[in-house]
């Protein structure tokens, strides 16, 4: 075993969205910077477990949904025994390409990138192990946890990645199950169960809470969850698990202490998320954490040690590509004392279920918490041309406004193109528009994003 020292400025350990972000700005401010990923490929679990895995069966998911909806054309039906593998046929070309591209990125702009496991030696001090047994000590005047996280697995449910598997291992699946369990109701289960239920899996999800994404507008995922059951899909809310186990013949068997039992082929559990975080010997800095493992920080990311940052889902909700992203930008600015631009409080949260889920603002509820008798406008797909066209039955907008009907507070959308739409919500609310900029300027036709005009029409239509 060999050892070497060096020095760096900044060492980022992680290469998903938020390290490489965080790599890529200290580079470009003339700092000397390394990234430590300890995988053989860099991008993290969003780029070869998570994100872009889960959206290519989506696409296929989606191809299904547009051909059905052209059943008055062809008869088209799943052919049995489909190979999970068919249905994410561009996965390898699309991982392959990403993992070049993010290569590219950090190489042309002179991050060094070290592959091993990181562990700190004191808040300055980080060793890392690679592969072949060599050790690198390195020095850095600040460093960037971004190591994400990993499904969680409780202790009473027997995860074998065969028959009960987890957010990591559901795609290793070689065949499309008859039927599949989904434990839990947040994004991961919400955005699988109603995926595999348009491959025409019977699925059936269950969950302690009585309606799935408990933290969006009940009215959003009211028309989720009507879509999901029309899709042959079943919702047990309101649930406690007694038992789950595989029968060793062809069944995973879950009891609920409600009485209830459900069989099925295969158990998906998606019952959230913990920080990976144990063998970075957090303890040797002296770096604090929370009661949930996750890393404490405070506004600019940077932990109880004044050298040491934390971003992504290391540190918790909101847990999502697009935020881990600026909050790496944010902390290198921080450390480096460059002009960070206006926080980013107003943040959209998307689900990639089917139908999308959309959401950027006060929710209706928040809003009459804070407000009191707001106002609210809806559009249903339907109402527009765009939607008509393409067969939408199921979309909705829904736009949240003060008492007087004037300043914008939210915006909620259900439906195809909900995570696109949504960023036209965004830009009203950080610019501080009224509802009557909808009204007042001119849209595409047809479009989808008509349905804001619809919806402020309908909202305006209610002032007093």
């Amino acid at each position: 075993m060999s050892s070497r020292e060096s020095h760096y400025d900044i060492i980022v350990i992680g290469s998903g969205p938020g390290g490489q972000k965080a790599a890529v700005q200290g580079a470009k401010a003339g700092k000397k910077v390394a990234l430590v990923e300890r995988e053989r490929k860099v991008g993290g679990s969003c780029v070869y477990q998570g994100t872009i895995p889960s959206k290519s069966l989506r696409e296929s998911a989606l191809t299904i949904v547009s051909l059905k909806r052209r059943a008055h054309i062809f008869d088209f039906k799943i052919r049995e025994g489909l190979e999970v593998a068919n249905l994410m046929q561009r996965l390898d070309e699309v991982t392959s390409a990403h993992n070049e591209f993010i290569g590219k990125h950090l190489k042309s702009n002179g991050v060094e990138l070290l592959h091993g496991r990181a562990k700190f030696l004191g808040e300055n001090e980080i060793t890392v192990k690679a592969i072949d047994g060599s050790v690198t000590n390195l020095r850095a005047d600040n460093v960037v946890v971004a190591t994400g996280s990993r499904p969680r697995t409780p202790p009473d449910i027997p995860v074998d990645h065969e028959n009960i598997l987890d957010s990591d291992s559901i795609l290793g699946m070689l065949y499309l199950p008859r039927s599949l369990t989904v434990l839990g109701g947040g994004v991961i289960a919400s955005e699988y169960a109603s995926i595999f239920s348009l491959l025409g899996v019977e699925v059936t999800m269950i969950d302690q809470a009585p309606r799935p994404l408990m933290f969006l507008d009940p009215e959003i995922t009211g028309k989720f969850l009507d879509n999901f059951k029309r899709n042959g899909g079943k919702y047990l809310g309101s649930q406690k698990i007694r038992s789950v186990k595989w029968d060793g013949v062809v069944q995973v068997v879950t009891d609920l202490e409600s009485g209830e039992t459900i069989a099925s082929d295969k158990m998906l559990v998606a019952l959230g998320r913990l920080a990976n975080v144990e063998t970075l010997g957090l303890e040797k800095a002296g770096i604090a954490q929370d009661n949930r493992g996750q890393i404490v920080v405070n506004e600019n990311y940077q932990t109880n040690r004044e050298h040491v940052y934390a971003v992504g889902d290391v540190i918790g909700p909101p847990a999502l590509a697009s935020c881990a992203m600026e909050q790496g930008r944010r902390a290198i600015c921080h450390a480096l004392d460059i002009e960070i631009g206006h926080p980013f409080e107003i943040v959209p949260m998307g689900i990639y279920a089917v139908p999308e889920l959309s959401s950027v603002g006060f929710s209706e509820e928040q809003a009459r918490e804070k407000y009191g008798d707001v106002i609210v406008g809806r559009a249903e797909f339907n109402e527009v041309a765009r939607g008509q066209i393409a067969g939408i039955s199921d979309g909705l907008l829904k736009l949240v406004s003060d008492p007087q009907g004037k300043k914008l507070l939210g915006v909620q959308i259900v439906g195809d193109g909900a995570t696109d739409l949504i960023h036209m919500g965004q830009m009203a609310l950080i610019g501080g528009q009224e509802v009557r900029v909808f009204l007042d300027n001119v849209f595409n036709f047809p479009t989808l994003g008509e349905a804001y005009r619809v919806a402020a029409l309908n909202l305006l239509n209610k002032v007093p």
